[in-house]
């Protein structure tokens, strides 16, 4: 008896081809990974996956911050297309919302050169309006885009231990996250394409708000003669305690491997801060919002930027306000 032959329509061809597609990128495992964006967060996060056993394929605008990548054996190329010719799983990691547009859409970006089926992941914190227009660029090439920012810092990044909010189709997920988990302890599913970098946008404005409340409070006990370290002891066995407080202490001799004791050197730039704040300040308005502290938030540390502090960490928002008598 012959074989009954299955007619599929094309809604029914779509989700047997995805099906396929997912299962394949499950089965690829070590098949190499492009890696788009070496900065402060890239650069640890790709050298997690070479640690995972994945062979990466590398770019950066700046060529020295592949020199190192190139050492441990990486493809080294020389545009975001030349990493979508030689990979179908690729991450980037960018500064902002034009870095990611330039390297997904420009002339010598990803979508270039895309392989169908691929899988786009990116980690940068961008504008969730920016995250669904490319999401829908890489579906018209045949690509799968997810927006996938992190939290935790420059030291998560090192340890493998970075919170990742993603963002785009379900059924995706699971690959996506094969490769996240190389990189971070919790990868959490947020919903549709631009939810991973809502809930990213949403956490920084918080973590704005009470680092300068951290800083004001610190500064304030100190004028008014306690110990730093005294009041930093105090602070995180009360209910003022924060993230802010007790893992990234604003204040110079409190704690030791975080920015304020390396004259706020690395860790997460002010001028990045700032540019989180903006995103949260348009998405405010979108919605119409109320957000007055993080509003506040936002021009304080565009006052920073403006005032020299731009390249320093965040956190210098403590040494600012204790320079900024008149605010």
């Amino acid at each position: 008896m012959a074989a009954a032959v299955v007619r599929r329509g094309p809604a029914g061809w779509w989700r047997w081809h995805r099906r396929v597609m997912v299962c394949s990128r499950t089965m690829a495992s070590k098949t190499p990974v492009g890696f788009i964006g070496l900065g402060n967060m890239g650069n640890p996060m790709a050298k997690n996956l070479v640690k995972h056993g994945y062979p990466v394929v590398v770019y950066d605008v700046f060529p020295e911050a592949c020199k190192e990548f190139q050492d441990l054996g990486a493809q080294v190329t020389e545009s975001p297309a030349d990493v979508a010719e030689r990979a179908d799983r690729i991450i980037t990691m960018l500064p902002s919302s034009p870095h990611a547009q330039e390297a997904y859409t420009g002339g010598n970006g990803i979508l270039k050169k895309v392989k169908k089926g691929s899988l786009l992941i990116d980690s940068s914190t961008i504008d969730p309006a920016v995250s669904k227009e490319l999401a829908k660029a890489a579906e018209n090439m045949g690509a799968v885009f997810m927006d996938a920012p992190v939290s935790g810092g420059v030291g998560a990044a090192r340890a493998g231990n970075l919170t990742f909010m993603v963002g785009g189709v379900e059924q995706e997920f699971n690959a996506a996250k094969e490769l996240l988990t190389c990189m971070g302890s919790n990868v959490v599913y947020c919903g549709e394409v631009g939810t991973g970098q809502a809930a990213k946008i949403c956490n920084n404005m918080l973590l704005a708000i009470s680092m300068i409340g951290t800083a004001e409070a610190m500064n304030l006990g100190i004028r008014l003669g306690l110990d730093p370290k005294l009041l930093a002891k105090i602070l995180n066995m009360s209910s003022g305690r924060c993230w802010s407080s007790d893992t990234y202490n604003p204040v110079p001799g409190v704690m030791e491997g975080v920015p304020s004791a390396n004259n706020y050197q690395g860790g997460f730039g002010t001028t990045l801060m700032a540019k989180d704040l903006g995103l949260a300040q348009i998405s405010a308005t979108n919605t119409k919002t109320p957000v007055p502290l993080g509003s506040q938030a936002h021009q304080i540390y565009r006052m920073m930027c403006a005032k020299g502090y731009a390249l320093k960490d965040f956190s210098a928002v403590f040494q600012f306000l204790r320079e900024e008598e008149t605010l």
